[in-house]
C-alpha cells in the first residue's frame, strides 16, 4: 500500500472546514428564520387559544355542576307537587262536609306545614287568576266569554309552580275570551 503524504491530508480537511462564502447563503438563512418565527408565532397563539379554551371548559363543567347541584330536588318535587294536588282536593270534599270539624282543621294545618316546607327549599306557587295569560307559565286548556277581558285567566284547573329561577310546571288555566256575543 502507497502511503498518502500527511500534508496533502491536512489541506484537505482544512479547505472542508472552511466556511462557505457568504453570497446565496445569507438569504435561505433569513427566509428560514422567517419561517421558523412564522411557526413560532403560530404555535404561541394556538398555545393561548387553548389555554383559553381549557379555562372556559373549567368555567362551564363548574356552572353546570352547581346547576346540578341547584335543580337536584326538582324531579321529587314534581312528584310531590302532584301528591299536594290530590291533597288539596281532598281538604276541598273535607270542606264540604263540615270546616269546623277537627279532621278538616288538622288537614289544613297539614297543608300549611307542607306549603311552607316547599317554600323554604324554593318551590313558589304560580297564581295565574285575575292576570295576563303567559304562555311561560301558563297552559290553556280552555278558552271561555266572560266579563274579564280577552286574555285574561278566569280560572285555573291545576296550580303551577316554579322552583327557584325555572319553571317546574305549568299552570293550566281557562282563558277568557272576552263578553259573550
Amino acid at each position: 500500500m502507497k502511503k498518502m503524504p500527511s500534508r496533502g491530508r491536512e489541506e484537505e480537511m482544512n479547505s472542508s472546514a472552511q466556511p462557505a462564502p457568504a453570497v446565496a447563503g445569507d438569504t435561505d438563512s433569513d427566509d428560514a428564520m422567517a419561517g421558523l418565527q412564522a411557526d413560532l408565532d403560530r404555535f404561541r397563539d394556538l398555545a393561548l387559544r387553548s389555554q383559553a379554551d381549557f379555562d372556559n371548559y373549567k368555567k362551564r363543567a363548574a356552572r353546570e355542576k352547581e346547576d346540578a347541584v341547584k335543580y337536584a330536588n326538582s324531579s321529587l318535587l314534581q312528584r310531590l307537587v302532584s301528591i299536594l294536588d290530590n291533597f288539596e282536593l281532598g281538604l276541598a270534599a273535607a270542606k264540604t262536609e263540615s270546616e269546623h270539624s277537627p279532621i278538616y282543621s288538622g288537614m289544613v294545618l297539614v297543608q300549611k306545614q307542607l306549603n311552607d316546607l316547599l317554600e323554604e327549599n324554593g318551590l313558589q306557587a304560580i297564581e295565574a287568576e285575575g292576570k295576563k295569560f303567559d304562555p311561560n307559565l301558563h297552559e290553556a286548556i280552555a278558552h271561555e266569554a266572560s266579563e274579564a277581558a280577552e286574555g285574561t285567566v278566569v280560572r285555573q284547573a291545576r296550580r303551577g309552580y316554579r322552583f327557584k329561577d325555572r319553571l317546574l310546571r305549568p299552570a293550566r288555566v281557562i282563558v277568557s275570551s272576552g263578553p259573550a256575543k
